[in-house]
């Protein structure tokens, strides 16, 4: 993902119900009891690890058992000091008391748990990025202090962090967008692919069909981790598909068994997770409501880029906070221009008012004269039924004809949707090319190219492009 291009806007639930998420979830509840069940009898290590004598009172404490027991037990506590639910005391000898996030938990506001949360979420990322310990025998340079080697591993932090936060990201964009998989979830292999197969290449490799399922098994093992924090719902891959204990299945050959090779999808609060390191980290990803309380010049400013249905949520908040005629009057004030967003404003200007009943008439009759607005506000009144709207001008109408492609183009470039509505234009205005080349708006030139370039008679594609040739001539 580019961070010079802002990803589509993300509609998250309300702080209250992801906060109560956030307390729901498996390790922040076990870091919080680990928090109040620590006292000045509780030791940590070196590191502010828990003593390893006490990790079986803090497994018994949560309820843990099983081999895992006492790691889990340990991976809650660093989550509890990292959080700042336990503080460490005294260094030397090892003391701890409760932190003062600990009465955010239950004192403090939603904004504050979900910041605890936060936290809690940055210590699995980078614990999920490391191998399991095993892996490190052997690389341990016991003379230099017990440093590990980095140079011995077939192991790159950097790199490891790098590919797991472009997973995440890839996850979130899927999540986000329009036409995604939505709240539906990702078969792990094609994620895995995403990030792997370059966008360019046909049919992969075998060299790197072996690359995505190495990738699969290692975001098995991150999921994993992460799915308890609360960031994701996972299903794991089906153990049963490893035929031998040392190899990776092959990724899957057609979509009946995809499920069994691993599902992900980003839960509320994962996806309000995401978006908080993404901004931290100077990507543009708007969330739906952002642009609620400001004016109608930021409305229409921002929803140029947004696709349409979330362009429409933020409109409907947008205008639930005002009163009809005021806000109609707004926007289209802040629909005028002749800069190039100014067609793409006035498309959303009239997206926005498809919403407002008859309250806002006064308003459109306002503007029933005005060359940039005028022909917007009779199709608004025709569309309504409304008494003595007048009949465009011929130059009014070509105006409107202009400005409409020109936003169009702005929003989706060349779409099929586009291609109808030039053929649609060309059929039926009789000598439309003759005298549109002749409207006096800043898009004429370039919307006639486009519609040189869209329309498939190869006659009046050339009628388009001797327009445009006309258009530019008198600029």
């Amino acid at each position: 993902m580019s961070d010079s291009s802002p990803l589509p806007p993300v509609r998250l639930h309300p702080e209250a119900e992801l906060a109560r998420d956030a307390l729901s979830t498996p390790l922040l509840a076990r870091a919080a009891r680990l928090a109040r069940w620590a006292g000045p009898d509780t030791r940590v290590d070196a590191g502010g690890g828990l003593a390893e004598e006490q990790l079986p009172a803090a497994a018994e404490l949560l309820g843990l058992t099983g081999d895992d027991a006492a790691a889990d037990a340990s991976e809650a506590w660093r989550v509890a000091v990292d959080s700042g639910l336990v503080e460490i005391t005294d260094e030397d000898e090892g003391t701890v008391a409760a932190g003062e996030d600990l009465a955010l938990l239950t004192g403090g506001s939603p904004h504050d748990v979900l910041a605890v949360w936060l936290s809690a979420l940055e210590t699995v990322l980078a614990d999920a990025s490391v191998p399991d310990l095993d892996d490190l025998v052997g690389a341990v340079n016991l003379e230099d202090g017990g440093e590990i080697d980095f140079s011995q591993l077939d192991w790159d932090p950097e790199a490891e962090a790098e590919f797991l936060d472009e997973v995440l990201g890839n996850l979130y964009l899927l999540t986000v967008s329009e036409d995604g998989p939505g709240e539906a979830p990702v078969p792990l292999p094609a994620l895995a692919a995403s990030v792997i197969v370059p966008s360019d290449m046909g049919e992969p490799t075998n060299d790197v069909l072996e690359q995505v399922s190495d990738a699969m098994m290692r975001l098995d093992d991150q999921f994993r981790m992460l799915e308890p924090v609360g960031l994701v719902a996972y299903q794991p891959v089906d153990e049963a598909l490893m035929a031998d204990a040392d190899e990776e299945p092959a990724a899957p050959v057609d979509d009946t068994d995809v499920s069994r090779y691993g599902m992900v999808r980003l839960t509320p609060l994962g996806l309000y997770g995401l978006r908080a390191r993404l901004l931290e980290a100077g990507f543009s990803a708007p969330a739906v409501g952002d642009l609620a309380d400001k004016g109608a010049d930021a409305l229409l400013d921002g929803t140029a880029v947004f696709p349409p249905g979330a362009a429409q949520a933020e409109t409907e908040q947008w205008l639930t906070r005002r009163e009809v005629l005021p806000a109609a009057r707004e926007l289209l004030a802040a629909a005028r221009g002749a800069d190039s967003g100014a067609p793409l404003r006035r498309l959303r200007c009239q997206q926005a008012l498809s919403l407002v009943g008859v309250e806002a008439e006064p308003a459109l009759r306002e503007v029933l004269d005005d060359p940039e607005l005028g022909g917007l506000a009779r199709v608004w009144l025709t569309e309504r039924g409304a008494a003595d709207v007048p009949v465009p001008s011929e130059a009014m109408v070509f105006w409107l004809t202009i400005d409409t492609v020109a936003a169009q183009l702005a929003a989706e470039g060349n779409s099929e949707e586009l291609r109808a509505l030039v053929e649609g234009l060309a059929q039926q205005h009789s000598g439309f090319f003759a005298a549109v080349w002749r409207v006096d708006h800043p898009a004429t030139a370039e919307v006639l190219e486009a519609m040189g370039r869209l329309h498939p008679d190869k006659r009046i594609a050339k009628e388009a492009r001797k327009a445009a040739f006309k258009a530019r001539s008198q600029a």
